[in-house]
C-alpha cells in the first residue's frame, strides 16, 4: 500500500500513518517487557542487571543503525512527494550499499570490542557474564536489524506503514516463544534472551525482504537506477550519517548514566532496567506520531506544499504534549505497581527504585512531545545535521549530572538526568524547527 501524505486533512493522515507505527512500537516494547519479565522472574534480578547493564550501549549502537536508516527513508519521502520515481529508486540502490557497509563494520568493531565496553560502564564481576554473553550475541545480529530497519524505511517513505508492523507483530510473537523455549525449556539464560530477539529479528528483516522483491514491483531496481553515482551516495550520506550520529551521541550521555548508575551497585540496576523498560513503551505514541510527522513533512516539502508542513507540525505537537501529560501522570501514580511486572514483591528496594525513577520521569514526560515531534520535523525537512546539536545537548546535559550530581546524591540524580537532557534540547530544536520550516518556505518561494 502506497499513500501520498501530500492531499487531504493532515492530522488525519498523520493518525493513520502513525496507527500502524504506534502499534508497531507496541508490540516491540510489549516484547522487551515480557523479555524481561521472563528474565527477571525465571532467571533472578542479577540476570535481569546483567540484561539491563549494557542498554545504554546497546542504544548507542543500534540506535545509528536505527538512526542512518530513517535518516535514508528522508531523501527518498522527498523524492516520493515530487513524483520522481527514477530518482527514488537510485537512492533506495545507494542506500542498500551503505548499509551493507554498515553491517560488516559495525558488526566486527562492535564484536571485537564488546568485553572492552563492559569493563567501561563500570558492570559488576557478579553480572559480568550474564552482561557479555547477551551483548555479544545482540552485536552479531546487527546486520539484520540493519536489514530490517532500512527495509522498513524505504516502505515508510512511501507512505507504508502497515506492511513493516504486521512484519515486526510476526517477529514479536516469534521472539516471545523462542524466549519461552530458550530461558525455560533450554537453559540458555541470558544468552538465549540475546539469541530469541536476534532470531526474530532476522525473520523480520528477511519477510520484509522477499515483500519487497515480489510485491512491490514500482520498486524493482532496474538496470539503470543500479548505477553508482556520487552525488546520490552524498545525498544518503549527508542525511543518513548526522541521524545515526544523533542517535548516538544521546546515546553516549546515557552510556555514562549507565555507568554512574552500575556504580550504585545491582539494587539500582535492575531498579533501572525495570523503569527504563516502562519508559521505553511509554514512549511508543511520541515515537510513532513524530515519524508520522516527518515522513508528512517530507512528503510535503518534496511537492513545494510549505502550509501543510505548517499544519502537521502544529497538530503533531499538540497530540504529543496531550498524551505526554496523560502518560506523566500514570507514570507518577501507577510507576510502582507497574514495577511489579519485572520484579518480585519480596524485593521491596529494587521496586521502590523502578518507581523512584518512574515519579520523577512523569513530572517532565510531557516535554517530549514538543522534543520529539520538532526534531523529527526538522530532520524531515532535510536539515539532519542541526538536529544532531539536539543530542550534543542531551549528551552534555546527563553527563553533567551522571559526573558532578550522582556522587553526591546518589539515584536521586540519575532519577532526573533524562528530564535535564530532554529540557536541554528543546530549549535549541523549538526554535530551531520553526527556523526551518521558514527556511525551507523561503527557498520554495524562489523556487516557484
Amino acid at each position: 500500500m502506497t499513500g501520498s501524505m501530500t492531499e487531504g486533512k493532515p492530522l488525519a493522515l498523520i493518525i493513520r500513518f502513525a496507527l500502524p507505527l504506534l502499534m508497531g512500537n507496541i508490540l516491540q516494547q510489549t516484547y522487551n517487557v515480557i523479555d524481561a519479565a521472563i528474565v527477571g522472574r525465571f532467571l533472578g534480578s542479577d540476570a535481569l542487571a546483567g540484561v539491563g547493564a549494557s542498554s545504554s550501549v546497546q542504544f548507542f549502537v543500534l540506535g545509528f543503525c536505527m538512526g542512518i536508516c530513517c535518516g535514508f527513508g528522508i531523501p527518498l519521502a522527498q523524492a516520493f512527494g515530487a513524483g520522481d520515481i527514477h530518482k527514488l529508486r537510485r537512492l533506495i540502490f545507494h542506500a542498500f550499499l551503505l548499509t551493507g557497509a554498515a553491517a560488516v563494520i559495525i558488526t566486527a568493531v562492535c564484536g571485537i570490542l564488546c568485553s572492552d565496553i563492559l569493563h567501561m560502564l563500570s558492570t559488576p564481576e557478579d553480572i559480568f557474564a550474564d552482561a557479555y554473553s547477551y551483548l555479544l550475541i545482540i552485536f552479531l545480529g546487527i546486520p539484520f536489524s540493519l536489514l530490517y530497519n532500512l527495509l522498513s524505511a524505504i516502505l515508510r517513505a512511501v507512505g507504508d506503514s502497515r506492511t513493516p508492523f504486521i512484519f515486526l507483530a510476526i517477529s514479536t510473537i516469534l521472539n516471545i516463544i523462542l524466549d519461552l523455549v530458550f530461558i525455560i525449556c533450554l537453559g540458555l539464560g541470558c544468552a538465549g534472551a540475546a539469541a530469541a530477539t536476534v532470531t526474530a529479528q532476522a525473520v523480520s528483516g528477511i519477510c520484509c525482504f522477499v515483500y519487497l522483491i515480489r510485491k512491490r514491483p514500482d520498486l524493482k531496481l532496474m538496470p539503470e537506477d543500479r548505477k553508482f553515482s556520487f552525488g546520490c551516495l552524498g545525498t544518503m550520506i549527508v542525511m543518513g550519517i548526522p541521524m545515526g550520529l544523533q542517535y548516538s551521541i544521546t546515546a553516549i550521555g546515557s552510556m555514562v548514566m549507565q555507568s554512574a548508575n552500575n556504580g550504585l551497585g545491582s539494587v539500582y540496576i535492575s531498579g533501572f532496567t525495570a523503569g527504563m523498560r516502562i519508559k521505553q513503551f511509554a514512549m511508543c505514541p511520541f515515537d510513532a506520531v513524530a515519524t508520522a510527522v516527518s515522513v508528512f513533512a517530507g512528503q510535503n516539502l518534496g511537492a513545494g506544499k510549505i502550509d501543510r508542513v505548517k499544519k502537521g507540525l502544529a497538530q503533531g505537537i499538540a497530540v504529543n504534549v496531550g498524551y505526554g501529560i496523560i502518560s506523566g501522570l500514570i507514570l507518577i501514580f501507577f510507576g510502582r505497581a507497574l514495577s511489579g511486572l519485572f520484579i518480585d514483591q519480596g524485593e521491596a528496594a529494587v521496586l521502590d527504585a523502578a518507581a523512584k525513577y518512574l515519579r520523577c520521569l512523569g513530572c517532565f514526560y510531557w516535554v517530549i512531545g514538543f522534543l520529539n515531534v520538532c526534531r523529527m520535523t526538522t530532520q524531515g525537512l532535510g536539515y539532519s545535521g542541526r538536529a544532531v546539536f539536539s543530542g550534543i545537548m542531551e549528551m552534555i546535559a546527563r553527563i553533567i549530572v551522571s559526573v558532578f550530581f550522582v556522587g553526591a546524591y546518589g539515584f536521586t540524580a540519575i532519577c532526573f538526568a533524562d528530564q535535564s537532557a530532554w529540557i536541554a534540547a528543546c530549549l535549541y530544536i523549538v526554535p530551531m524547527c520553526f527556523y526551518c520550516v521558514k527556511k525551507a518556505e523561503k527557498k520554495i518561494n524562489m523556487n516557484e
